[in-house]
């Protein structure tokens, strides 16, 4: 485990799926850079996930840690915005939390203070089996990965237009 600074794959269109490398997006939303959006953040990996996923509280307890920290420590709390993505693959789903920027600000975990702040990274690194991050521009994307079955009950994870599972925002947003 442990964070890095690494780069990610482009965004394409595959089949009628989005995908990034050899991950599908699940799901993606953008919210507005003020404290009722960790609660949002939330309610989408909660809706956006199959009821009874191993990983539900997991991946809700580090979205909700990587979309306040967004808030508080970048210009996402200044009038920005936030985006959280849910990708899937093989046996593994990706989180993604991309922010305004912090003017060169990057995520770490900080040592034990017994401080009420500082936390929240310690937390994701706890929860995740590994994150990072990557920069595009002044933004910054933090992402952590969770390993998992497939829990989607179906080969292709719900992802194709024939499955009877299909996850229809998966398909939103065209060829971008």
């Amino acid at each position: 485990m442990g964070g890095a600074a690494l780069g990610g794959p482009a965004w394409r269109v595959v089949g009628g799926g989005v995908m990034s490398g050899d991950l599908a997006v699940v799901g993606a939303i953008t919210l507005p850079g003020v404290r009722q959006s960790v609660g949002n953040a939330r309610r989408f990996l909660r809706d956006v996930l199959p009821l009874g996923h191993p990983g539900l509280d997991d991946l809700m307890t580090v979205g909700s840690e990587t979309v306040c920290n967004a808030i508080l420590h970048t210009a996402s709390g200044d009038g920005g915005w936030v985006t959280v993505s849910l990708l899937a693959g093989e046996g593994v789903h990706r989180l993604e939390v991309a922010d305004d920027g912090a003017d060169g600000g990057r995520p770490c975990v900080k040592a034990e203070g017994g401080a009420e702040s500082g936390r929240g990274m310690r937390i994701v690194e706890a929860l995740s089996d590994r994150w990072g991050y990557r920069t595009d521009g002044d933004r910054t994307i933090v992402w952590a990965e969770f390993r998992f079955a497939n829990s989607f009950g179906n080969p292709d994870m719900g992802l194709s237009r024939g499955s009877s599972t299909l996850l229809a925002t998966a398909f939103q947003g065209g060829d971008q």
